[in-house]
């Protein structure tokens, strides 16, 4: 990692943004853009665990959440949607089983068992993946937006780190690992979230500030 990158990058959004996410601007844009409380909310009450009792819910509350996120884009939207209607009983109850392992139990065990049915729609892609818990666990999950991620990797030299388009539990758990220690040698007013930290990552590459 390039600490004096990351401290940089930190020095210029504080003076652009005093206060970080607490800025008055930063705060009308992210609330109005992106609604994070309002996705949080409705991530911890659609993937409650007593909600696991009934698959079909489960993955309708998916498409609802997926459909209503800013962070996923508008031609994954409907792809999910396709796959959710095209999935029989028993596949609404594996991808129902894998996020609530996510979630509530064996994080690797159900992230591969989402990965081998989405894998099997052709629709493994990382933000999809990752979009559900990171709503449900703000603080500990990562979403991973594809580019966002090859190009903090690159800038911040991340080491030991290789992006691959199809996602994996040893890449992910690698780069969440990565993500927090970034956050951790920061000021805490950066990462209220952590999709709220991966956009201060994401305007640092892209030299907003």
């Amino acid at each position: 990692m390039n600490l004096v990158k990351l401290k940089q990058a930190e020095k210029a959004f504080l003076r652009r943004y005093p206060g970080g996410f607490d800025n008055p601007e930063i705060i009308v844009t992210r609330v109005k853009k992106h609604k994070p409380d309002q996705m949080i909310a409705l991530a911890r009450d659609s993937f409650s665990k007593e909600k696991f009792l009934h698959p079909d819910l489960i993955v309708q509350n998916m498409l609802k959440v997926i459909s209503r996120s800013s962070i996923i884009s508008v031609f994954e939207k409907p792809r999910f949607k396709d796959f959710a209607n095209a999935l029989s009983p028993q596949e609404k109850d594996f991808l129902s089983t894998g996020l609530e392992q996510v979630l509530h139990g064996d994080e690797q065990t159900g992230f591969e068992m989402m990965l081998d049915l989405m894998k099997t729609y052709r629709l493994a892609k990382w933000s999809l993946m990752t979009v559900c818990q990171t709503y449900f666990y703000p603080q500990r999950d990562v979403f991973i937006k594809p580019t966002t991620v090859k190009g903090v990797i690159r800038y911040f030299e991340l080491e030991n780190l290789q992006y691959k388009p199809t996602p994996s539990w040893a890449f992910y758990q690698a780069y969440r690992s990565a993500f927090h220690e970034m956050k951790s040698r920061l000021d805490p007013s950066l990462s209220p979230t952590n999709p709220a930290f991966s956009g201060f990552l994401w305007m640092s590459i892209q030299g907003e500030f």
